[in-house]
């Protein structure tokens, strides 16, 4: 998949995972790679002049998590304390690249606690499986 392809997969993703949360889910996603410029090959969110900055620190509770690990794409790990702009969860999407995504306001145990996370979270795994299907080649 390239990267239009892949934008448009989480656009999607991200409408129908709303509509199914009843309130906006995750407010802010990146594709990272160590092959793109500053490592980051698309944002949404509201920090946009910002993010790159405070990427190293939004991203501890998710390294934290995920250190040691292999993954394969379409695989996933959420961060449950990551509050604020801490990023919530990660999926890989292809060889070098990751998803983030985050909840500006609530944490993954807020996420969770809410009953609609359950129909909301078969989007999430459905985008998975689109990129084990067909990784981002970036």
């Amino acid at each position: 998949m390239d990267l239009a392809a892949a934008r448009h997969q989480i656009e999607s993703a991200f409408v129908r995972m709303n509509a199914l949360y009843q309130r906006p889910l995750f407010d802010e996603w990146a594709i990272l790679s160590p092959s793109a410029k500053h490592g980051v090959l698309a944002y949404a969110g509201r920090r946009e002049q910002s993010f790159r900055q405070s990427l190293p620190r939004d991203a501890e509770p998710l390294r934290a998590a995920v250190a040691g690990r292999r993954f394969d794409p379409g695989e996933f790990e959420f961060a449950s304390d990551a509050a604020g702009t801490r990023y919530d969860a990660c999926m890989k999407i292809g060889p070098t690249a990751f998803l983030v995504f985050n909840n500006t306001t609530l944490s993954m145990s807020d996420i969770r606690s809410n009953p609609p996370w359950l129909k909301a979270q078969t989007v999430f795994f459905d985008l998975g499986e689109k990129f084990r299907a067909d990784p981002l080649e970036a």
